[in-house]
């Protein structure tokens, strides 16, 4: 192994907390079912940084056929944000052994620009033990597309089968291994913290 690449969400980052997830929901006004199929709709183009917040917003609600106001929108996206904003401080330990051994990092993320803006207001200190980050919506591309993981190999400088992948998504696991690079599906930290020693 020479370089790892992370995953944010679901292993740097926590995934979204449940209770403003219901939040979300209720605020919105509809089932939990059609609210969630419609969010997802449209997510990568969001986190692709082709629509805006209000953009983003305005493409659920048409597809929920009940358009949010402006008032709406911008309630949602911040508690859209608020479900997002919580960093796993375990794996965090994780990733700041690695840079103190030298070990050269990158950050792959599906992450829309607000989110994007929040974690570097809040979370700056995370984003710099990464000298790769490759946001989503500054990038062009989100993961699974090939172009997402080329954009950080290219700029991680070593070859795909010498870089480690850790994400806590199937898809994108699958995607990296057909890439060539070697993959952990992550589930806990102390397994993260083997596959990073057996690497």
């Amino acid at each position: 192994m020479k370089a790892v690449l992370f995953d944010m969400f679901g292993v740097v980052a926590m995934d979204q907390s449940p209770t403003v997830r219901a939040q979300m929901v209720e605020y919105s006004g509809h089932e939990h079912g059609p609210f969630w199929e419609a969010y997802w709709a449209w997510r990568h183009s969001y986190d692709r940084g082709e629509k805006s917040g209000h953009e983003y917003w305005k493409a659920v609600g048409e597809r929920l056929s009940t358009p949010f106001t402006s008032e709406e929108a911008e309630r949602l996206i911040a508690l859209d944000l608020d479900s997002w904003s919580r960093i796993n401080g375990e794996t965090v330990e994780v990733v700041r052994g690695l840079a103190e051994a030298g070990t050269p990092l990158g950050l792959l993320s599906n992450i829309p620009e607000e989110l994007a803006r929040r974690f570097e207001e809040r979370f700056q200190h995370v984003f710099d033990l990464f000298p790769v980050l490759g946001l989503s919506c500054r990038i062009g591309s989100a993961k699974p597309e090939r172009p997402a993981f080329d954009w950080c190999l290219e700029r991680l400088g070593v070859p795909a089968e010498d870089v480690l992948f850790v994400d806590d998504n199937a898809t994108n696991i699958s995607a990296a291994r057909e890439l060539g690079m070697r993959a952990h599906l992550f589930r806990s930290v102390p397994e993260l913290r083997r596959a990073v020693e057996w690497a």
